[in-house]
């Protein structure tokens, strides 16, 4: 099958990045032929170059007759969407429509319907933008410069007014049914979308979480993600932390945390895998409504139990009292409390880990999700050719 891949990647390091990269190569080494079209957030520079970007994320002729060219060339049978935004303009989907090319657009945040994409404002989930009224970015001022939120909230209700999702969308892709159930009540109808939850990769050996000598935080250091929690929280129960990352709040870390929390900065390949295997728990410490949760199913395939906010989607991966711990989201005593728990039963653990990775195993290897995405392609494709 040949397959075009399009992503505007994120400037820091995020789930979405990864899976996009895990899907490309996934994709490529069981045989399919697979273009890719990215461009990056970190190219932009300077005001102009933002003001730029929100034009183009907002609607681009000349976006979308160059993408016209490219589909002439490439001659795809499927576009798989995962970010648009802010350098690749919604306009590349009409010209996909206007091609005949199918196109899934994977849904791992809320941008069909909140500006931003995370329902966040100032360290809060914040809804107000549901129900077509992006406005309200531009008047609570979200992105902490009126400028640009008032850009955000214009790019959000040019699209939904011009219907470019609705009218050239042929399958929405949530990773969880905590987002399936958001889409289908913002009025996208049930049988345009389609669950396919993230992969992760299993390792052959697991940890031993009965022999970990910290918890570990993985992921993108930003308020949304609960930071400013996890410190609190790890002040504490005393229990020695690791944090993995980069991201907005990484300057919070090199100042004064407490004397049990070592920040590592981020790590890949064979460090972070070291890091993983020294671990008694992952922690997944999220204010906002996680779409799914990729860094506590990345713990739970190593074997380690996961200790994560009962938000969004991630109540989904981890299974309370069985896979892990569900604590309140923000509520760094609660979160405190579940870190001590676990950290002073060291085979429940383990008991709890090994059930994480057989959970890993069943529902986010690689073959699973690869059949899922088979599944996927294949239903859209059918649905191109019936209209």
């Amino acid at each position: 099958m040949r397959i075009l891949q399009l992503h505007n990647r994120y400037r820091y390091v995020s789930g979405e990045n990864r899976m996009f990269d895990a899907t490309v190569d996934l994709l490529r080494r069981r045989g399919h032929e697979v273009c890719v079209y990215e461009r990056s957030s970190g190219d932009i520079q300077g005001s102009w170059g933002r003001i730029c970007a929100l034009r183009q994320g907002a609607y681009s002729r000349a976006a979308k007759l160059a993408f016209a060219s490219l589909l002439a060339e490439a001659r795809p049978e499927l576009v798989h969407v995962h970010n648009l935004f802010p350098l690749i303009s919604p306009s590349v989907l009409e010209a996909c429509r206007e091609a005949g090319v199918p196109v899934v657009l994977r849904c791992p945040n809320y941008r069909l319907e909140c500006p931003t994409g995370a329902h966040i404002r100032r360290g809060r989930v914040c809804e107000r933008c549901r129900g077509g009224r992006e406005y309200w970015c531009a008047l609570t001022n979200c992105r902490g410069n009126v400028l640009e939120s008032a850009a955000f909230a214009a790019r959000g209700y040019s699209t939904r007014r011009r219907g470019i999702f609705a009218h050239n969308v042929t399958r929405y892709v949530p990773p969880s049914e905590f987002v399936r159930r958001r889409l289908t009540a913002s009025g996208i109808p049930e049988g345009r979308v389609r669950v396919v939850p993230n992969t992760v990769g299993i390792p052959q050996v697991p940890a031993d979480p009965a022999k970990g000598e910290y918890a570990l935080y993985v992921g993108r250091l930003g308020s949304e993600k609960g930071i400013e929690v996890l410190l609190d929280a790890a002040a504490i129960a005393g229990v020695p932390v690791r944090i993995a990352g980069d991201g907005p709040l990484a300057g919070l870390l090199a100042k004064k945390v407490p004397s049990n929390v070592t920040h590592m900065g981020r790590l890949v390949g064979k460090a972070l895998d070291a890091l993983f295997r020294g671990a008694r728990m992952i922690l997944v410490p999220s204010i906002c409504q996680e779409a799914f949760g990729l860094a506590a199913a990345e713990g739970m395939a190593y074997g380690l139990p996961a200790v994560a906010s009962s938000a969004g989607g991630l109540p989904e991966v981890v299974d309370d009292e069985v896979t892990g711990l569900l604590v309140r989201p923000g509520d760094a005593e609660d979160l405190a409390g579940a870190m001590r728990e676990l950290w002073s039963a060291p085979k429940r653990c383990a008991q709890m880990g090994a059930n994480g990775r057989a959970k890993a195993r069943q529902e986010y290897s690689e073959d699973v999700y690869y059949n899922r995405l088979m599944a996927l392609y294949a239903d859209a494709m059918t649905v191109e050719e019936r209209t």
